[in-house]
């Protein structure tokens, strides 16, 4: 797919948002034509979804494979490749294997990070590079609140895809996005 160009707002996901297939299918489709936001990740944050689909998930080394290679043919231009000088303006995150989120989202001049894992990316140290972080949860609602049918569509493309219904895909969302749930819940 090709992201909207004109589109100004970027996100970088963190490899945790990824990982869960419900979650990432939904994230990913937001960023398909009309897109709502132009999509950025690092490599590393692929490797790691990579490793982490076989190692906790239980996929085989080729299933594993061939998720993230369909995800880097879906958006080539969502790879951002900085200079590995760069890791050392991320000294302030307290994890050094997250630095390269910090660093993909300062190099794309992203304004968010959508993260599961808040307290890796302590806003004490985003702020001075104009980053916000936020949950996928939070990231949702917002979405949903700029552009509601834009999101129900996706969700239903998204439901449709697999032979569901949207209630179907609430439901497998219900884990990592909440509030977003209930908020489609109460609207519809």
């Amino acid at each position: 797919m090709i992201l909207t160009l004109d589109n100004e707002y970027s996100v970088v996901f963190d490899a945790c948002v990824l990982v869960p297939m419900p979650l990432c299918d939904t994230l990913l489709r937001c960023a398909e034509e009309p897109a709502l936001f132009r999509l950025a990740w690092s490599n590393q944050t692929l490797e790691e979804v990579e490793r982490t689909l076989t190692a906790k998930l239980g996929y085989s080394e080729s299933q594993a494979s061939r998720r993230v290679r369909a995800m880097r043919e879906a958006f080539p231009e969502a790879a951002v490749n900085f200079p590995a000088t760069l890791i050392t303006a991320c000294e302030g995150i307290p994890d050094p294997d997250d630095r390269h989120v910090v660093a993909a989202a300062i190099h794309c001049r992203s304004h968010a990070i959508i993260t599961a894992n808040l307290k890796h990316f302590p806003k004490e140290c985003l702020a001075a590079h104009d980053i916000l972080v936020q949950s996928p949860d939070e990231f949702l609602k917002h979405q949903f609140h700029l552009n509601g049918d834009r999101m129900l569509e996706v969700l239903d493309i998204q439901a449709s895809a697999i032979g569901k219904e949207r209630g179907e895909i609430l439901q497998l969302l219900e884990i990592d996005a909440p509030g977003f749930v209930e908020l489609i819940r109460r609207k519809f």
